[in-house]
């Protein structure tokens, strides 16, 4: 199959310059890629699923993925670091669930474009 191929030496001006005008700093874009990384990882996104369904401890999340909870832990502060989950103590129990509904919304734009 050819890949399609601009042959044209004509820039558009006036939409180079309004891509430009709305163009972010770059940290802003590596910041997002850093994000986007996150959801690279099968264990992070099944983790994430997890929690949208129900706030869970460290113990619960390890059974549920068959991994040790000190894996599971290691996931979870990469998570934190990137504020896509919080928690809560309740004794000496730590509870995590989705940071915001934000989180919740990139997994369900996720699952909508897969399911396309």
């Amino acid at each position: 199959m050819e890949q399609p191929y601009c042959e044209c030496e004509v820039i558009h001006e006036d939409l180079v310059e309004e891509v430009r005008s709305k163009t972010l700093e770059k940290s802003q874009y590596i910041e997002l890629a850093t994000l986007f990384k996150l959801f690279g990882d099968g264990t992070r996104v099944q983790i994430l699923h997890a929690l949208e369904q129900h706030e869970l401890c460290v113990c619960d999340l390890a059974a549920l993925l068959g991994i040790t909870k000190s894996a599971v832990s290691h996931q979870l502060k990469s998570l934190r670091l990137a504020r896509l989950v919080k928690y809560r103590r309740d004794g000496q129990n730590a509870y995590y669930s989705l940071a915001d509904d934000h989180v919740k919304r990139i997994l369900d734009l996720g699952y909508e474009h897969l399911s396309e």
